[in-house]
């Protein structure tokens, strides 16, 4: 059966296990055993992130033994599943006949797992891409364009766009026809997919036709991603809503978009296309996106960092949307193209504020923090705002051993606290963003 492949790589927990299994595997495929083929088809459509059935529930069976197993059937039903050829309760009859036709061990714990994307082995990607790397069962990879901190760098310079930086989801939304339907599928940065953000999705795809005539870029008929961010009234609740099963509430969260790239662009990692030209194409678009109730097109202002003016429009930029609730600033190079993976094209700037704040409380840490301090206990009063925050970072080894031996002394100090900036819980109460130790103030 293709499930005692599962099977096998559950065995153990050991990474060098599963990529000895793999390796029998690819070893029985080319000796041609269509145990091993069927299996690693199917684990290469579970683990392909560009490959989705728009599907949640999936039926388990009890008791089929010696049934026909129709592995070309199901493959085939994969397919018609991920263009939409069958979705709702057609899809769902579909996928109950078939599952009638497999062994239920086969079924249980090897069909239902792959349209589910859920294979339950302990690998990932990259263990499969170790082995299969340059071969026909090679998992592509999802990526995306990321940012780097912008202290020190010398690519601060010249003329940058400034966006705010959001403190939401990062949502890579992909948009591509099938024959008479657009299929939608929001990821993670990670190429995850997010099953909950349905009504961001249907207002892209109710809009596809509006857009791809509005915009200037000539093969966004052939798919493209939207990649964004999504934010909703808090950061907590909008993650809990996103991975959430059932009762799902969350129609009130915006994606906000600040980039786009055709989607065989995005698939191969990379599009020559500027930023300055990407932007042109988002503009081309603003028309129809202002008429979407949960969509917006992401501001921004556009500076010369080669200027006095231009940086000093930067730090007031940055001041203004941390006031304003937001993480702090994205600093992009308009010049620049949509490269999927870690670079300067990208960077973002995080104005730290100090605060003093007076030491009410020491507790013990955890791990290996276990018998030292763990986190100071820490409020004041910063513009009117009563703030409390445990500070667990930015001490030695030796600060923490010290503070708890001598916890005592240290009820009472102020501490000099620096953060990102001050944030309103969900009860109305304040806190910090990002609080890290800096020091003590002996005059105060």
């Amino acid at each position: 059966m293709s499930a005692s492949w599962i099977a096998k790589l559950n065995e153990s927990d050991s990474r060098l296990h599963k990529e000895d299994v793999l390796k029998q595997a690819k070893e029985a495929m080319t000796l041609g055993s269509v145990n091993a083929i069927n299996f690693l088809q199917l684990l290469k459509f579970c683990y392909n992130p560009y490959v989705t059935f728009g599907v949640k529930q999936v039926p388990e069976t009890l008791g089929i033994e010696d049934a026909a197993n129709p592995w070309d059937e199901f493959t085939e039903l994969l397919g018609q599943l991920h263009v939409r050829e069958l979705t709702g309760n057609a899809a769902r009859d579909a996928i109950q006949e078939i599952s009638e036709r497999f062994d239920s061990v086969e079924w249980n714990n090897f069909c239902a797992r792959v349209i589910r994307r859920d294979m339950r082995a302990g690998i990932s990607d990259k263990t499969i891409n170790k082995i299969f790397k340059d071969t026909d069962y090679e998992i592509p990879v999802f990526g995306c364009q990321l940012a780097t901190n912008s202290e020190g760098r010398p690519e601060m310079k010249g003329t940058k766009r400034l966006e705010p930086k959001l403190d939401g989801v990062r949502v890579l939304l992909k948009v591509v026809p099938m024959g008479d339907t657009i299929v939608t599928d929001c990821y993670s940065r990670n190429g995850k997919v997010f099953d909950n953000f349905k009504h961001i999705e249907k207002q892209i795809a109710d809009n596809f036709h509006k857009i791809v005539g509005k915009s200037a870029m000539s093969n966004m008929s052939m798919g493209f991603i939207l990649d964004g961010e999504v934010i909703g009234n808090s950061f907590q609740e909008l993650m809990r809503q996103a991975r959430r099963k059932e009762n799902v509430d969350n129609d009130d969260s915006v994606f906000h978009i600040f980039d786009v790239i055709p989607i065989e662009d995005f698939r191969r990692g990379y599009w020559n296309a500027q930023l300055s030209k990407r932007i042109k194409i988002l503009e081309s678009m603003r028309s129809i996106v202002d008429k979407m109730p949960n969509v917006e097109l992401l501001p921004h202002i556009m500076v010369d960092l080669d200027t006095a003016a231009g940086r000093d429009q930067l730090m007031r930029y940055a001041k203004d949307q941390v006031n304003a609730g937001f993480e702090g600033i994205m600093i992009k190079d308009v010049n620049a193209p949509y490269e999927c993976k870690r670079n300067t094209f990208w960077m973002k700037f995080k104005p730290v504020h100090d605060y003093d704040l007076t030491v009410i409380g020491i507790e013990e840490g955890t791990g290996k923090n276990k018998g030292r301090m763990g986190a100071l206990v820490c409020e004041g009063i910063d513009n009117g705002k009563h703030i409390t925050v445990n500070v667990g970072s930015g001490y030695t080894d030796v600060e923490r051993q010290s503070y708890w031996d001598f916890k005592d002394s240290i009820i009472g100090q102020t501490a000099v606290v620096m953060a990102d900036a001050i944030t309103q819980n969900q009860d109305g109460s304040y806190s910090l963003r990002f609080p890290r130790f800096k020091t003590f103030r002996d005059d105060k």
